[in-house]
């Protein structure tokens, strides 16, 4: 290959590397999308669209289904009901929040007495109560309530956020006309947990439901506790056995 040929090629060479530099590069800078997890395809690693990998989301092989073990509806005045469904989350690091629910309470006819609506955040490894208070059924009696989810959950990958939450005693009082509780929760942490939904849950000696209610603390100091205090107008007269206690970070 003689001089020229060389020059030739050295010159084409530079244009082509120009060119490149010149429309090539903004092209790509203007056309290219990095991968996310919101892009709809199954790109940069994730084990599905948008799930797995570097998601949060978890693909929907990779997570097990919630188990409802009851739902239950208890009376606290006159027409008034709390209504609540035991809910077990078997996923050791898998959370998701606001999933859509519906309760419904018959009579014994079988007629619809309400249908309730409500949103459950189902936390990493805990149950937890999909719980509506204060429930008006007017002047009829419910003898059955019925829950389903009207949506899948969408889990994430979650690290249990309360995980240096610990319960303390659970002071368990009945009287001749009411009962109350008094739980003290415990914050090993050096920084304060805001915000927590405590649900209590009793028990009688074969392990039924007795009843069941909500409180919600504003804060547990760091390093320190805060008593979270439960109420009923009904004595057990003496059958609650133990006690669950069901904290949700909100």
């Amino acid at each position: 290959m003689d001089w020229s040929q060389k020059r030739k090629l050295i010159y084409g060479a530079i244009f082509i590397a120009l060119a490149v530099v010149v429309f090539g590069v903004p092209s790509f800078l203007t056309f290219y999308k990095a991968p996310t997890c919101f892009d709809g395809k199954q790109n940069g690693g994730e084990e599905g669209i948008d799930c797995g990998g570097r998601c949060s989301r978890l693909c929907q092989s990779a997570f097990q289904s919630p188990n409802v073990a009851w739902t239950r509806f208890e009376k606290v005045a006159p027409g008034i009901y709390n209504v609540a469904a035991y809910i077990i989350n078997p996923n050791t690091t898998g959370e998701a929040s606001d999933v859509p629910y519906h309760i419904a309470l018959y009579d014994k006819q079988g007629m619809l007495i309400v249908d309730l609506t409500g949103t459950v955040t189902l936390p990493p490894h805990r149950n937890t109560l999909a719980f509506i208070g204060a429930v008006s059924v007017g002047g009829r009696t419910p003898e059955r309530a019925l829950f389903d989810f009207t949506a899948l959950p969408d889990w994430h990958t979650m690290i249990d956020p309360l995980m240096l939450l610990g319960i303390g005693g659970k002071d368990y009082t009945d009287s001749a006309t009411d009962s109350s509780l008094s739980v003290t929760v415990k914050n090993t942490g050096t920084k304060p947990i805001d915000n927590i939904s405590i649900y209590a849950v009793l028990y009688d000696k074969n392990g039924d439901t007795l009843g069941f209610s909500k409180t919600i603390l504003d804060e547990i100091p760091a390093l320190g506790s805060t008593v979270a205090p439960f109420t009923w107008s009904v004595s057990r007269q003496g059958q609650v056995i133990s006690i669950e206690v069901l904290p949700v970070a909100e």
